[in-house]
């Protein structure tokens, strides 16, 4: 008898299925907020920004990280950067492209469903991490610098 793996990934249109799921998905009580413990293992971009949405939320959160200090974690101490579809070249880009590029660059093996809902928050997401204090390259002007990198055919990397 062969296991079924079950992805949890939402039913629908592939543009749809996280905002109808979020649309749908029970909430958890202000009163109960309190009475749960948040583990989040890791302090990089992921860990340091899902264990601050949560805190602010009102969940008591627990933080582990590896390293000596969480700002070793390595999407802090990377060189390359991180991908949004902010379109600040005006060269076109969209989340379906960033979406597409990502696939691509997986070599077809990655989930699409969570892939396409990364590219819609993309945007929001260098935004939080902006507002959180990440140290991103800075344009003379003071605007966020971006560039093409890796496989990207346009100029989307922070």
């Amino acid at each position: 008898m062969a296991l079924k793996l079950d992805s949890k990934i939402p039913a629908g249109a592939l543009a749809d299925k996280w905002s109808n799921h979020k649309a749908a998905i029970k909430v958890v009580s202000p009163a109960n907020k309190r009475k749960l413990d948040i583990i989040i293992v890791g302090t990089g971009l992921g860990g340091a920004s899902a264990a601050a949405s949560l805190g602010e939320m009102g969940y008591n959160v627990k933080v582990f990280c590896i390293q000596d200090s969480p700002r070793r974690a390595h999407s802090i101490a990377a060189q390359g950067g991180i991908n949004a579809a902010k379109n600040y070249q005006n060269d076109n880009d969209s989340v379906y492209r960033l979406f597409y590029d990502t696939i691509k660059g997986g070599d077809y093996r990655a989930r699409e469903a969570n892939v396409y809902r990364l590219a819609e928050v993309s945007n929001l997401i260098i935004d939080q991490c902006v507002a959180q204090g990440v140290p991103f390259a800075r344009e003379y002007g003071g605007l966020l610098a971006n560039r093409s990198f890796g496989g990207a055919q346009v100029s989307r990397t922070f």
